[in-house]
């Protein structure tokens, strides 16, 4: 063995006041490392439960796993983006990047559940679905809370309901997606938002009050005020912002019309919710970063979509 390398395993242990020897040996002892085990594969392929027997079903289950796991991949970047401190302009920009990269995924495998599943089928297993509801993906919920104020996750139309003094935790009554979940009629709340706050709630407060002074708007709004030239992030998060909140929830819409709104349909949403208004992003309005927009895109924000 190369005598540099073992001196710095040597030195890596004994900083830790462990014994180097104890490590060496266990190495005898390793498994060589497996693709499948290390990937977890065989359980990975067995998290797919249908509720039906219809084929296009596992179409579906796949599909949105596979946006987990993406919704994972930019929380992960989410994290160091905001808890970091120390990085550079240029290191967060190239960090938004990947955000930027991720969303294309999410943008471009869209095609797999629009023209992915039988039009019958899908209208039919999906009635054993509800109340479930992909508004009830608590990550995507995780990703607002680390990009942006809770302000900017109230409707603007909500905004003057909302006490001068309320708190982090007061806002959450106002959020946009609470919306969707509501009963104007009654006021009630439906069993889906019902379940998913049941669930959810306390931790994305937990994480609001954590990133009110962190989340990545207010960091980026800090490194300009220490006088950095912000211009490459202030690029990245823009096209982060038209892509996550535009151009995403674009592609949803159209599947969504692709299956519930066919030779003039208005098929109801398993969640109940008014899935039309609610996935449009020029009535929903909802943006990260107001402030890397001037007031005529922030005026006409998606319109071009109309």
């Amino acid at each position: 063995m190369d005598e540099e390398i073992l001196k710095r395993i040597q030195n890596k242990y004994k900083a830790q006041d462990e014994n180097p020897e104890m490590y060496l040996h266990g190495l005898l002892h390793q498994k060589p490392v497996n693709y499948w085990e290390y990937v977890e594969v065989d359980t990975l392929l067995t998290l797919q439960k249908t509720r039906t027997n219809f084929h296009d079903e596992t179409v579906f289950i796949v599909y949105h796993q596979i946006t987990e796991l993406v919704l994972k991949l930019m929380i992960h970047e989410l994290k160091v983006l905001t808890k970091q401190r120390g990085l550079s302009v240029e290191e967060m920009a190239e960090k938004v990047y990947r955000l930027n990269r991720y969303t294309s995924m999410l943008i471009n495998s869209f095609g797999v559940m629009t023209k992915g599943m039988d039009y019958d089928a899908y209208n039919q297993f999906r009635l054993s679905l509800a109340p479930a509801s992909g508004f009830q993906s608590a990550q995507f919920r995780l990703i607002e809370l680390y990009c942006t104020k809770m302000e900017n996750l109230i409707h603007e139309k909500r905004m003057k309901d909302v006490p001068k003094d309320a708190t982090t935790d007061d806002l959450f009554d106002y959020v946009y997606w609470q919306e969707a979940g509501l009963d104007h009629k009654t006021g009630k709340k439906s069993l889906t938002l019902r379940e998913f706050e049941e669930k959810y709630l306390d931790e994305f407060k937990a994480l609001a009050r954590d990133m009110k002074d962190k989340n990545l708007q207010v960091r980026l709004e800090q490194m300009k005020d220490e006088g950095k030239d912000v211009e490459p992030l202030r690029n990245a998060l823009r096209t982060f912002d038209r892509a996550y909140n535009i151009e995403w929830p674009i592609v949803h819409l159209q599947t969504a019309n692709s299956y519930l709104a066919r030779k003039g349909e208005a098929k109801q949403a398993t969640g109940s919710s008014d899935w039309q208004k609610y996935l449009h992003p020029a009535f929903q309005r909802r943006k990260f970063f107001p402030n890397v927009w001037s007031k005529d895109e922030l005026d006409n924000w998606a319109k071009d979509f109309l």
